[in-house]
């Protein structure tokens, strides 16, 4: 921000993260999922919002769960969440990496037969903490089920041995509709009961993420896994979330005014799709206005009256200009609202708005 004549006005592009908003989402989904444990889901840079500052926030507001999906950012999560958090990372790696993911007390998925061995090799009698995974049919890694069995029999030898604790099983579902989803439970379940039957009792079970946690009480098991409706990005075509709210809101400055439009100092070098041009709406001082085109470093939107340079345009976010959701905008050209907030370029900066 620059000042002049007594007036701040906006000199680049941020996005701007309401914590406090969070932790509200973060409240609607425990008390929505209660019995089962809330875990907060912090890949991709906590959806392109700041892992420290959001793990920080949930951790202090007595989160003791996350995912991370890769262990570079379970090690980060660490730091920020503390040493009593629990932090699960499901990435497949190799040996030095699992040995800094155990170095940094992180839980590891295991989909795999040879990354099974490889864990119990590096962890060599540590009793590393592992979340067995069978594919259920999404076929995002795990053990198939017919090999599941033969999976289980050895993981349960590992635990003997002292190399591997098996504290969970898991997986995940397609969430395309109810009978893929409730056929994926079924083979859920019936992998809990060959684990139990090799010997193995582990602590938790999770299958479900965002939307079936929410909608299905069915699917949360012990814990479930929240990503996207933490950070009040809801499904694509789905309906709205009763108190469930964005908390993020990406914001561009009017670099120029041109006749009947204002130019943005914001393109598709900066993460936003260029297909959105002539099919989304931004918020503006003058309330909402049609999108025209999105080049390399700058848009432009119908003009306002009285619109000037400095001026600040909401291109996504919780609606306070009149601005669309990210999912809104997603749903315009055929995609997901994480993907339009995870696009947004790591240069622009992050402004997190502190918890009162």
């Amino acid at each position: 921000m620059t000042v002049g004549s007594g007036e701040k006005r906006m000199t680049g592009p941020r996005l701007r993260v309401d914590l406090a908003q969070l932790l509200r989402n973060v409240d609607v989904m425990r008390a929505r999922l209660d019995p089962a444990r809330f875990m907060l889901v912090v890949k991709n840079d906590a959806y392109g919002q700041g892992v420290e500052a959001v793990v920080a926030a949930a951790a202090a507001h007595g989160v003791d769960w996350f995912g991370s999906f890769d262990v570079d950012t379970g090690i980060r999560t660490r730091a920020a969440a503390g040493e009593d958090a629990r932090v699960f990372a499901w990435v497949t790696v190799d040996r030095p990496t699992i040995a800094a993911a155990l170095d940094a007390r992180l839980d590891l998925g295991v989909g795999d037969a040879a990354y099974l061995e490889d864990v119990a090799a590096v962890s060599g009698g540590r009793g590393a903490r592992v979340h067995l995974k069978v594919d259920t049919g999404l076929h995002r890694n795990g053990v198939r089920p017919e090999d599941w069995e033969r999976f289980v029999a050895r993981a349960a030898e590992l635990e003997r041995a002292g190399d591997i604790r098996v504290v969970g099983l898991w997986s995940h579902i397609a969430e395309t509709s109810d009978a893929e989803d409730d056929a994926s439970r079924a083979l859920f379940h019936a992998a809990i009961e060959a684990a139990r039957a090799a010997g193995l009792r582990p602590a938790v079970r999770h299958l479900s993420a965002s939307a079936a946690s929410y909608a299905r009480p069915e699917f949360r098991h012990d814990l479930a896994r929240i990503g996207a409706f933490a950070y009040g990005i809801r499904s694509t075509d789905g309906p709205e979330l009763p108190g469930i709210v964005p908390t993020a809101t990406l914001l561009a400055p009017v670099v120029d005014v041109r006749g009947d439009e204002a130019v943005v100092g914001l393109g598709f070098l900066d993460g936003l799709p260029s297909t959105l041009a002539g099919r989304a709406t931004l918020g503006t001082p003058g309330g909402v206005r049609a999108l025209r085109r999105v080049d390399a470093t700058t848009l432009a939107v119908d003009a306002w009256p009285g619109a000037r340079a400095g001026d600040e345009v909401a291109v996504f976010g919780p609606g306070a200009l009149g601005e669309s959701s990210a999912t809104t905008l997603a749903e315009a050209i055929g995609t997901v609202g994480e993907e339009i907030v995870v696009r947004v370029s790591p240069l622009i900066p992050r402004e997190h708005l502190p918890v009162a």
